[in-house]
């Protein structure tokens, strides 16, 4: 009896193992000569050990019992987790490589550069050589995808992968200036990043890494996000365009804005904001904003099921961003944060040039901006 059991709770364990498998994304979408490769891998030693303890369960049984569990995810058709691990270094490379390119015969795509780069390293250890490497291969006449070896095994996961997390960070924008000797007004088009820092320019600020760390208010969880330090009432600034999700309170976050990008990949988090007035005049759920434009002050709420309370010891923006790549990842046991450290390092350059208004208390950007791959230029101008 004793014996059946134990088989029974083996087979048990093999099947949940499976499901473990896929939902971390182990398994890129429906690639079963991974799945095949780890099946033997896991029951052959698995059969081994259970004959040695004089269980005798045959290899096959415990095959089984694995795709079991790895059958029933194995035709998802979107990615169930993302392990981003790029430099702000290698991502700056990428995108200088991308800028460099644009007018020319060939012009790459920085997206393309980083994924390509990720799928020869395994997605770790990416260097600035390896995006100057993997923008040469772009260059010749083998599609990345057809490349030997992992670079064509894995470049169209990278490629969803990144480009969900990275999107609507660079491509075309306009500014309008006025000219100081004529004193005319002026769009002037360009092309590299078209998201802004999540701080105003001008204001101070630091942070370090700090994704995973633990918290334990409420119950021990990862940070699943960036803490940047700065100033009380220092103006935050939204990072990309996009729609106005979220917002009021959360136990754990205080007064918070949650902003979904225009493509829905993107989910961005802002969280202890001021207490009494946290938001930007007007800001509103299904509101529509754009980059750079101020949508709240950062402030010290939050740990608290009670509204509008100040307990959070350091005056800090977490700052949160979620991939999304089915509805259902969005509110589930299973969601994507990925660390945001690099990319507020490779956006700290390009902050939002801000003011309030004296006369309406509304804060205003300085220069009028233009999102190109959004809208085109004529709507900007009849703002």
């Amino acid at each position: 009896m004793g014996a059946i059991l134990m088989r029974a709770a083996c087979f048990i364990l093999i099947i949940i193992l499976g499901h473990v498998l896929r939902r971390i994304g182990f398994f890129k979408k429906d690639d079963f000569y991974v799945l095949s490769k780890t099946v033997l891998k896991i029951t052959l030693p698995a059969a081994i050990i259970s004959n040695m303890n004089g269980m005798k369960i045959e290899p096959s049984l415990l095959g089984l019992c694995l795709l079991l569990g790895l059958l029933p995810h194995a035709s998802a058709d979107y990615i169930h987790w993302v392990d981003f691990r790029l430099s702000a270094p290698v991502l700056r490379s990428a995108l200088e490589l991308d800028m460099a390119s644009q007018g020319g015969e060939q012009p790459l795509d920085w997206i393309d550069i980083l994924a390509l780069a990720a799928a020869w390293r395994g997605g770790t250890g990416v260097t600035v050589a390896d995006t100057q490497r993997a923008a040469q291969a772009l260059r010749g006449d083998t599609p990345p995808e057809r490349l030997p070896g992992m670079a064509g095994r894995y470049f169209s996961y990278y490629r969803e992968a990144y480009g969900a997390a990275l999107g609507g960070l660079a491509g075309h924008f306009a500014i309008r200036r006025t000219d100081p000797q004529t004193g005319e007004a002026e769009w002037i088009p360009a092309y590299g990043l078209k998201a802004f820092s999540p701080i105003a320019a001008g204001y101070p600020w630091s942070h370090y890494p700090d994704f995973g760390a633990q918290r334990s208010y409420g119950y021990a969880r990862p940070h699943l996000g960036n803490d940047i330090l700065g100033a009380l009432g220092t103006p935050i600034c939204a990072v990309e365009g996009g729609t106005v999700e979220a917002l009021g309170w959360n136990r754990y976050g205080g007064w918070r804005i949650g902003i979904r990008s225009d493509d829905r990949k993107r989910y961005y988090y802002y969280a202890h904001l001021r207490k009494d007035t946290p938001y930007a005049e007007g800001l509103a759920v299904g509101q529509r904003v754009q980059a750079g434009e101020v949508i709240g002050f950062m402030g010290r709420t939050g740990y608290s099921a009670q509204e509008n309370v100040n307990n959070i010891e350091t005056v800090h923006l977490h700052f949160g961003l979620q991939l999304i790549f089915d509805e259902s990842q969005k509110e589930c046991d299973s969601e994507i944060w990925i660390d945001v450290y690099p990319i507020i390092e490779l956006l700290a350059s390009h902050c939002s040039s801000v003011a309030r208004d004296p006369q309406t208390g509304r804060w205003e950007r300085l220069y009028p901006y233009c999102d190109l791959d959004a809208e085109p230029l004529r709507s900007a101008a009849a703002r």
